[in-house]
């Protein structure tokens, strides 16, 4: 088996992540979900743990932060195709999300900065290798 990465989030209202995770592209795998956690698949390898702040607690040592005034992590992901990274980050603010920065092109690698109903903030990106400064 390939190494794959669960990404753990609290969520403070877990229907309504469920349903901007899905206007974003992700599909739901219903064998990990219930009323306090819904698993969200981005690709074979990355999956997405929707959880409830008590769900969550249950796993956590520390307080859950409030992403919605600090940054905690930034979630990057690389994507196929620029048309992708649109996409992808469109569907997110339809739903309800926020860019908060304009989108960024250094060349080799485009990228847009979203942030989900909770605050979590994910760069999508497109990268293109043979454009990438040779020094």
């Amino acid at each position: 088996m390939r190494s794959q990465i669960f990404i753990n989030l609290p969520v403070k209202d877990l229907e309504k992540s469920f349903n901007f995770y899905t206007k974003m592209g992700f599909t739901n795998n219903p064998q990990f979900s219930d009323d306090s956690a819904k698993c969200m698949i981005f690709s074979e390898e990355i999956f997405v743990m929707l959880l409830t702040h008590d769900r969550f607690k249950t796993f956590a040592t520390k307080p859950i932060a409030d992403v919605s005034m600090t940054t905690a992590v930034l979630l990057s992901i690389s994507v196929e195709s620029l048309e992708r990274v649109n996409e992808i980050a469109d569907n997110a603010v339809a739903a309800g999300g926020n860019e908060p920065v304009e989108p960024k092109d250094h060349g080799f690698m485009q990228q847009r900065t979203i942030e989900d109903l909770d605050g979590h903030i994910w760069e999508v990106f497109y990268m293109d290798m043979t454009k990438f400064p040779v020094q």
